[in-house]
């Protein structure tokens, strides 16, 4: 009988994906404000307020990135209004290693 070796699959990037990700967390001033807001969220939902006093931010501007994160559809909420729980989206979460891998080149990465 035949030995079958098995080759890990790489997956790869869709180029559109790779684009949104790098206009979402490298193209704008605000950008290292979302990779330290998805690096909370990695570990642990937060709502607005949370993220605002864990990171330091006004909470307007946390909300300002949240509606931003929502809109790439790389965060989920739950609830409704001002305590609108967030979490790392299933898109956000199967591409997590190009968001982990454009935290380390600009820095940031855990």
């Amino acid at each position: 009988m035949r030995a079958i070796t098995i080759k890990s699959i790489e997956t790869t990037t869709h180029p559109q994906t790779k684009m949104l990700f790098w206009v979402v967390f490298a193209g704008s001033r605000g950008a290292i404000n979302r990779i330290k807001i998805i690096s909370l969220l990695k570990n642990i939902p937060h709502n607005t307020n949370q993220l605002s006093t864990e990171l330091g931010l006004d909470y307007k501007t946390i909300k300002h990135h949240m509606q931003n994160l929502e809109k790439n559809n790389m965060v989920a909420k739950f609830g409704m209004g001002h305590s609108d729980t967030f979490f790392v989206s299933e898109f956000l979460e199967s591409n997590m290693s190009l968001f982990d891998e454009i935290g380390i080149k600009l820095g940031q990465g855990n």
